[in-house]
């Protein structure tokens, strides 16, 4: 989003007004991508979605702490996940999957990808984050607005609820041992989904080999 926005209460509004309708054009894109996979493959590779606006004092929290002055601008051009997305699947493959599909589409534009499930962060968290932009049709100009889309599975989705509550209590400060206890269960999680995901695939094996025994 490039266009320079004076600062004060209209300009804000506009802005939130570009984030909110940038939500709903990728919020209904991931929809349709969702009802499609179900229509072709008879399977939903989405479990839920969920979407939020970063609150005014968030913005600002992360604008200092990266050095900014808090400032309508700087929202914009260093702040990028004031809109979020957060798709949460059943299985690993789903996320590589839905990660596919969405940088097929030829009206996002994927500006940048963080795999943290194949690099998780030092304190466990791991997810795929995809930073995109889609185009925002106004009555008299079009802006490309950023949007942060997160995917993971829910294992890795509960994890990341607690570490965040964790760290909320704590401001960022939580006792070694409780760090430590956290790396420990993102370990479990990822355990977790590979035998869920080994399971899921024992089950379609079992029964694609049940139906051709049928057919015989």
């Amino acid at each position: 989003m490039q266009q320079q926005f004076d600062e004060g209460v209209d300009s804000w509004k506009s802005v939130m007004f570009l984030y909110n309708s940038a939500l709903k054009e990728v919020s209904t894109k991931l929809e349709i991508l969702n009802d499609e996979f179900q229509y072709v493959h008879q399977y939903n590779p989405i479990e839920y979605i969920k979407s939020r606006i970063k609150s005014p004092e968030s913005i600002v929290k992360k604008l200092k702490k990266n050095g900014y002055e808090s400032s309508i601008q700087n929202m914009v051009n260093y702040v990028n996940d004031i809109a979020g997305i957060r798709i949460v699947c059943s299985f690993t493959s789903d996320i590589y999957r839905m990660a596919e599909m969405i940088g097929k589409q030829n009206d996002l534009t994927v500006v940048s990808i963080k795999d943290y499930i194949k690099n998780p962060k030092q304190s466990g968290y791991k997810s795929y984050h995809m930073l995109v932009t889609v185009p925002i049709f106004m009555s008299d100009r079009v802006i490309d607005t950023k949007v942060e889309i997160q995917i993971r599975t829910i294992a890795m989705d509960f994890w990341a609820s607690l570490e965040h509550k964790i760290y909320y209590k704590f401001e960022g400060n939580a006792p070694e041992y409780i760090s430590r206890e956290l790396r420990e269960c993102s370990g479990i999680v990822s355990v977790l989904d590979d035998k869920m995901l080994s399971l899921n695939e024992a089950i379609l094996k079992a029964k694609a080999e049940a139906e051709h025994e049928a057919k015989s």
